[in-house]
C-alpha cells in the first residue's frame, strides 16, 4: 500500500497538473474550465492508484489475479462522455470544442501518470500541452488565417435581386466568397455566406452597405 503523504503528494499533483490546462480553457470562456480540468485529473489520479494498489488486501489469496491496467483503462474510454459534452456543433457545419475535449483526453492521461507516479512523463505533458494550447496559439492565427471562414447572414424580402448584392459584395469590397446558401421562410429568404480573408474592422462597412439596400431586412455575421 501506499504511504498517506505519498496519495497526497499524487492528488496534489494531479490538481495542479489539471489547474494549469483549465486555466487555458477558462480564459476563453469555455464551460469546461478550471474546475472541470482540475477534478478529471484528480479522479483518474485516484483511479489509477485504486488500479494499481487498491486490492493489495487480497493479493496472495487462492485463484486472486489482479490486472492493474483494468480499472485505469476504463478511464480513456469514459472521458469520452465529457469530452463529447465539450463539443458543439453548431450551424453551417461549424463545429467547436475538439480542443477542449482533446484538452480533457490527455489532462485524464496525466492523471493516470501521476497516479501511478510517473512524475516526470506528467510534469513533461502538461508543460508540452500548455506549449500547444497557449503558447502555439498566435502561430496557429497566423498562419492559419486565410483559412478562417466567417459566415454573414443576410435576411430579405422573398423578392430581392441576389445577383445584384453579391455584386455589391464582390465589386465593393472585395469579398472572397467561398460559399452561399439559401433558406427560403414563409416571409423572408435567408442568405448565408462563408467568406475568407477580410479583416474585422471593414465589416461594419459591408454591414452599413446592405442594411442600407431596400430589400434587406437584418445583416449579422458569425465566426
Amino acid at each position: 500500500m501506499l504511504p498517506w503523504h505519498e496519495v497526497l503528494i499524487r492528488l496534489l499533483l494531479a490538481s495542479l497538473f489539471g489547474a494549469l490546462i483549465g486555466l487555458e480553457r477558462e480564459r476563453k470562456n469555455w464551460a469546461a474550465g478550471l474546475r472541470t480540468h482540475m477534478m478529471v485529473c484528480v479522479g483518474s489520479s485516484l483511479i489509477m492508484m485504486v488500479s494499481a494498489f487498491g486490492f493489495a488486501d487480497i493479493l496472495g489469496t487462492d485463484h486472486v489475479v489482479l490486472d492493474p491496467s483494468r480499472v485505469a483503462a476504463q478511464v480513456v474510454s469514459g472521458i469520452g462522455f465529457i469530452g463529447a459534452g465539450a463539443i458543439l456543433f453548431l450551424k453551417d457545419g461549424v463545429v467547436r470544442g475538439l480542443t477542449t475535449a482533446a484538452g480533457l483526453w490527455t489532462v485524464a492521461a496525466i492523471g493516470l501518470a501521476t497516479g501511478g507516479g510517473m512524475y516526470f512523463a506528467a510534469t513533461a505533458t502538461t508543460l508540452i500541452a500548455l506549449i500547444i494550447l497557449w503558447a502555439l496559439n498566435p502561430l496557429d492565427r497566423y498562419f492559419f488565417r486565410k483559412f478562417n471562414y466567417k459566415t454573414l447572414r443576410i435576411i430579405t424580402v422573398p423578392d430581392a435581386d441576389y445577383g445584384v448584392l453579391l455584386s455589391k459584395l464582390h465589386a465593393e469590397h472585395g469579398l472572397r466568397i467561398h460559399s452561399m446558401s439559401i433558406e427560403k421562410e414563409e416571409d423572408d429568404n435567408i442568405i448565408l455566406i462563408r467568406f475568407s480573408n477580410l479583416e474585422l474592422n471593414r465589416l461594419d462597412a459591408i454591414l452599413n452597405n446592405l442594411k442600407a439596400a431596400g430589400s434587406v431586412k437584418a445583416v449579422s455575421w458569425q465566426q
